[in-house]
């Protein structure tokens, strides 16, 4: 598709809404699994956001900023925390490196942006977001080890899944867009989190601590 204002309000409006069945689901069979099953909720409204940014034509806005803290601080830390809660006990202790990644990785980008000014650019139909991360490559690592990391090691095959959707969608943003990766790959992301409303529908009941 091509990302426009209409585009991502329309995506952004039913990836929340799956996501809002997700939280319900889980209210009731997983309530663990409530942090990781209100993902689509959360990426679909990041979508909603960046609507907002093409109706500004980018800028340095608070909508920017908003979309930013989302893609930047809080997925790292918020995906392995949320996988963590979600999977029996004998699978958290090798989700200790992802989770450490993300806290790390979060606490740099924070940091990040506290210190400096995203940007957001229109690139035809794509939007470009610009921050000047310092050790990008390395940052770029923990992020993906975090998030996709994480869901890989799960031990449950809906969140596996996911995560190799949301590995090629990587592997594609990164090969067709250099700029514009960061904002193709978490639409790309967002499409791929309705993934988890089937998890969530054929998840066990919750787990208990052993």
């Amino acid at each position: 598709m091509c990302w426009s204002a209409t585009a991502d309000l329309v995506a952004g409006s039913a990836i929340a809404a799956v996501g809002v069945a997700c939280v319900a689901r889980a209210a009731r069979t997983r309530p663990r699994a409530l942090p990781l099953a209100a993902l689509p909720l959360l990426l679909g409204a990041h979508q909603i956001i960046e609507a907002v940014i093409w109706n500004d034509s980018g800028g340095r806005g608070p909508a920017v900023v908003a979309w930013a803290v989302i893609a930047l601080p809080l997925l790292p830390l918020w995906v392995p925390a949320g996988v963590l809660c979600a999977v029996w006990p004998r699978a958290r202790r090798r989700l200790a490196l992802p989770l450490a990644c993300g806290v790390v990785t979060s606490a740099a980008l924070a940091y990040v942006l506290a210190t400096k000014t995203a940007t957001a650019t229109v690139r035809g139909h794509t939007m470009a977001y610009e921050i000047g991360l310092p050790h990008a490559g390395w940052l770029i690592a923990g992020y993906l080890v975090a998030t996709i990391g994480s869901l890989l090691l799960s031990g449950e095959a809906g969140l596996v899944l996911l995560g190799g959707l949301v590995t090629v969608a990587a592997a594609g943003c990164a090969a067709l867009w250099r700029w514009e990766f960061i904002s193709t790959w978490c639409a790309c992301a967002a499409l791929s989190s309705v993934a988890l409303y089937v998890w969530v529908r054929r998840s066990a009941p919750a787990p208990v601590d052993s």
